[in-house]
């Protein structure tokens, strides 16, 4: 079974542009991003490989995702309201 993407950028396609320029101009956001990414690729090479790991374990890794995955959505909307 083939896992979906959850990277950021598939997520939220509607702020594709504000996601861009956020990364380019905000190195902790882009640190966010690119570690929720690099954890998103790491649960779907486990899921699809069917890796061994503990139920704990990959559910302690999709926590941290959904978490980090909140923390940039929360930026997102934040400068989309700054710039009404």
């Amino acid at each position: 079974m083939l896992s979906e993407h959850h990277d950021i950028s598939h997520e939220f396609p509607e702020y594709s542009r504000m996601l861009d320029e956020l990364r380019a101009n905000d190195s902790e956001f882009d640190a966010l991003v690119a570690r929720h990414d690099s954890l998103d690729d790491e649960i779907r090479v486990l899921e699809e490989r069917q890796q061994p790991i503990s139920d704990e374990e990959i559910e302690k890794m999709k926590y941290e995702r959904a978490g980090l995955k909140d923390r940039i959505y929360q930026a997102l909307r934040e400068s989309a309201a700054a710039k009404s």
